[in-house]
């Protein structure tokens, strides 16, 4: 279930254009925290703030460096915001910043934002008019064309409660986020605090996280646990998505959760040095990208050096868009929808960006139409992605496609049963598996039982773990039944005890096949209780070369033998004969013992034993002691 209220606000645009100071006016909390930002005038790590929207509920602030050389921070900082705050200084206009800005929060597919015209104070109405038509001319095409525009001072505090007013106006159209799925939390700040120890900060993009719980920090593939949790400088019980969070946590230094680390639901993500990806460059990029060119990547607040690997051609051009892979320096968590921004070599400008596809893709061979074909039906949705996944993991349970994909447990049962409902998949007792596998199965499952009965022409059936073991080793024992009963129900195999045939199916010996069998079964009813281990009566045949467990499998099934053992065996006749005799010995006294049961048969120990220890799995006899009595004894006719 979604926690409503919680909403995170960004701030762009070219450095010194004044947005620290409105966000100063706006919270009372100066976000240049670092003395030399103060020395100098800008920012130059991000800023944070809580502000009071003044109807019950507090957004988030991150304020970004606007210096060109800073980007990096501005990155880490404008990923999984709301609404975005693009200040302009009204007397200076759109400047290079503003432009870089602009085309970031394009390439990351920002949805809302307001223009905010600063410093009004100091030029003439008129002049505001010009400089916003300016604005108006450079956002036309892009998510900010029909933007609100709001002129405001951070010093005479002009325009800000009209801006505020379109602030709760805009949140009020933002979907809020999730906060049933997975947790996943890029870390964009980490510190020590004396006698605290490591405190990370970051805005939590999905789930929830409480004092107490462990989670996992990747790449460095560490756990720590919550010591405690803070929203906003005040200690909570549970942290949502969509709020800026600090976690103090244990069991982890400060260097193993660095700016770019992921915090997330243990044993759910895993960091990838290769990701599949759409690629988008800016029209205005520099110059072509060739193949391995390599790139600054920034992902959430994440960031690696990566090879551009163009899987359909040699060269993108600027404007051009394609599907490739991207070869990474440093391992990344990626989650399949996240936007990234690609940054040239040298000198680093914004060239593009775009979404990612497969956080953990195979590697891909060049000029190949079904790996284009892949990932383009990869990119054509979530449905369409949990069913590539599905696919190669053949079965999977719910708790492995949440491992696989990334994606809550909620949001994957929804996607799942659409996917059902529209003939795509099939769930097989707790294992999802697509219809297609499912169909493959369902026509060789005949196919393999024909097969194997050809093989083996003496026995009655294939053993129900070699058909699963052929068909569908992956399937558990309890989704491999619900498949053979659907075969069964459709004639088209039958049980023969734990043996599986198709109908009408009987072993088919040779004649020479014939004999043999025919020689053992003599010598087992001529033999009685004195007959010796399988082994011994081979030896006493001339067969102790032959593949006995055929043979005797036979005779069991047919019903001339009964299997006491691994070892030992009894004629059909010589069993009932035992069986009557057991009958006989309850009716008249209570208890019986192995030494009066052999004297009765005339038989060796170790025949008997195994005789009654049948009788005991059959539940016709309890053993208590040296002594049996009678349980369930056989009805005899």
């Amino acid at each position: 279930m979604a926690e409503p209220g919680h909403f995170i606000i960004g701030t762009a645009g070219h450095v010194d254009h004044g947005k620290s100071a409105l966000i100063r006016a706006l919270t009372g909390v100066e976000t240049d925290r670092l003395g030399e930002e103060q020395k100098r005038g800008i920012s130059i790590e991000l800023g944070f703030a809580p502000l009071d929207l003044g109807n019950g509920q507090i957004a988030g602030v991150v304020d970004v460096p606007g210096h060109e050389k800073f980007i990096p921070q501005m990155l880490s900082g404008i990923a999984g915001i709301d609404l975005v705050l693009l200040v302009i200084d009204a007397n200076e206009g759109v400047m290079p910043q503003t432009r870089e800005h602009l085309q970031i929060m394009q390439l990351l597919q920002l949805k809302k934002g307001i223009l905010v015209l600063s410093k009004c104070d100091l030029v003439e109405p008129d002049w505001l008019d010009i400089v916003e038509e300016e604005i108006r001319d450079q956002v036309i095409g892009t998510f900010l064309e029909k933007a609100p525009c709001c002129r405001v001072s951070a010093i005479t505090g002009e325009g800000l409660t009209d801006l505020m007013e379109v602030i709760r106006e805009q949140l009020s159209q933002v979907a809020p986020r999730d906060s049933s799925g997975a947790v996943r939390l890029p870390v964009d700040r980490c510190f020590s605090i004396s006698g605290f120890g490591t405190v990370i900060t970051g805005t939590l993009n999905s789930g929830q996280i409480k004092p107490g719980d462990t989670l996992e920090i990747l790449p460095s593939a560490v756990m720590a646990r919550v010591r405690d949790a803070q929203v906003h400088d005040k200690q909570v019980p549970t942290v949502f998505a969509g709020q800026r969070v600090a976690l103090n946590l244990s069991g982890v230094t400060r260097e193993q959760v660095p700016r770019g680390s992921i915090i997330g639901t243990p044993g759910l993500f895993r960091a990838s040095q290769r990701i599949d990806v759409r690629l988008k460059l800016l029209k205005d990029a520099p110059r072509v990208l060739k193949f391995r060119d390599p790139v600054h990547l920034h992902l959430g607040t994440g960031r690696s050096v990566a090879k551009v690997v163009l899987l359909d051609r040699e060269e993108m051009a600027p404007g051009d868009e394609a599907l490739v892979q991207v070869a990474l320096d440093q391992p990344l968590l990626a989650h399949r929808g996240d936007r990234f921004i690609i940054r040239s070599y040298s000198p680093m400008i914004t060239i593009g960006g775009g979404v990612v596809i497969d956080a953990e893709p195979q590697k891909h061979k060049r000029f190949r139409s079904e790996v284009t074909q892949r990932l383009s039906d990869l990119a054509s949705g979530d449905l369409g992605f949990w069913l590539q996944k599905l696919d190669e993991l053949e079965v999977a349970r719910i708790k492995d496609l949440e491992k696989q994909t990334g994606t809550g447990r909620e949001q994957l049962l929804q996607g799942l049963e659409k996917l059902k409902q529209a003939g795509q998949v099939e769930l097989f007792a707790e294992q999802w598996v697509i219809a297609d596998r499912v169909r493959s199965w369902k026509q060789q499952l005949p196919q393999i039982v024909a097969g194997y009965q050809q093989q083996h022409h003496l026995r009655h059936g294939i053993p129900r773990a070699t058909l699963q073991s052929r068909l569908a080793e992956k399937l558990a024992p309890k989704g491999f039944e619900v498949l053979l009963q659907w075969a069964l129900g459709e004639n088209l195999i039958v049980l023969n005890r734990d043996l599986i045939a198709t109908p009408d199916w009987q072993p088919q010996p040779s004649s020479d096949e014939t004999k043999i069998l025919k020689n053992i079964e003599q010598y087992f009813r001529a033999s009685g209780f004195q007959v010796k281990n399988n082994k011994d009566v081979l030896i006493q045949l001339g067969l102790d070369g032959l593949d006995s467990d055929v043979y005797f499998s036979y005779l069991v099934l047919e019903g001339s033998l009964v299997r006491l053992n691994q070892e030992s065996s009894l004629h059909m006749e010589s069993y009932r004969m035992a069986e009557k005799l057991l009958v006989d010995i309850f009716q008249q006294q209570e208890t019986m013992t192995l030494a009066e049961f052999r004297d009765k048969l005339g038989s060796g120990r170790k025949l008997i034993q195994a005789l009654l220890e049948l009788f005991d799995s059959q539940k016709y006899t309890r053993r208590t002691g040296e002594n049996r009595v009678a349980w369930q004894l056989p009805r005899m006719s």
